[in-house]
């Protein structure tokens, strides 16, 4: 009697072993699948931008003509995505993309788009406010730490003196170096704030792995 309670106990905890194993094979294989297809979307968006970059240096070469400037309003507050537009708009997922950014040290290499709201972010990093990608002054720029390797979870494993590249769409590709990394707490808006002294940088900012706080890190234009 007390062996056949114990081999249905046996029973019981070894499908909810079997079952937990399958759970977690499951998540593994959707998020491999996920991150796959998402990195061959960002290819093909990063290969778009490339390209209307190159068409739109070749035009103005032809013609003479400057690219366009142009503002944009992201959330009911000042947000200029970019101080260089092409004529051409490249989207990504619905999503406008004003700029690249590349970071080697966490091989990171993503488009950034003109808007940082909840459904852009789900896509890729984006610009929350600021006066545009290599503009003069302050840009931020945010994005999910997903802790998957995608968009800014490897964030922290940056340090000072580790470099930057963004290109926006006039095609002007500027290094940054960092210069500062700390965390903080998510009401700390200083380093949006801040003030660069004339100097082109960007700020990005993330969430910590456990989600408590802030990791900013602050770069300037290598001169």
């Amino acid at each position: 009697m007390i062996n056949s309670k114990y081999n249905k106990v046996l029973t019981v905890i070894l499908v909810i072993v079997v079952i937990v194993i399958f759970a977690l094979l499951g998540f593994w294989g959707y998020q491999t699948y996920r991150k796959y297809f998402q990195e061959k979307d960002i290819d093909t968006a990063l290969e778009e931008f490339n390209q209307t970059i190159t068409n739109s240096t070749r035009r103005n070469e032809f013609t003479g003509s400057e690219p366009i400037n142009f503002t944009a309003m992201d959330n009911g507050i000042s947000n200029s995505s970019s101080g260089n537009s092409t004529n051409e708009v490249v989207t990504y997922n619905g999503f406008t993309v004003v700029g690249r950014m590349e970071i080697p040290d966490i091989d990171l290499d993503l488009p950034v788009l003109e808007r940082a709201t909840r459904n852009s972010l789900e896509q890729s990093i984006g610009v929350l406010m600021g006066p545009g990608l290599n503009q003069v002054g302050n840009t931020i720029i945010v994005g999910h730490n997903y802790r998957n390797g995608t968009f800014f979870s490897r964030n922290e494993e940056l340090e000072n003196g580790d470099e930057i590249y963004i290109t926006d769409t006039s095609g002007t590709r500027i290094e940054y170096t960092i210069y500062n990394i700390y965390t903080t707490s998510s009401e700390d808006s200083d380093y949006i704030t801040r003030d660069t002294a004339g100097k082109r940088e960007i700020s990005l900012s993330t969430c910590t792995d456990d989600s408590r706080y802030r990791l900013v890190i602050w770069a300037r234009e290598v001169e």
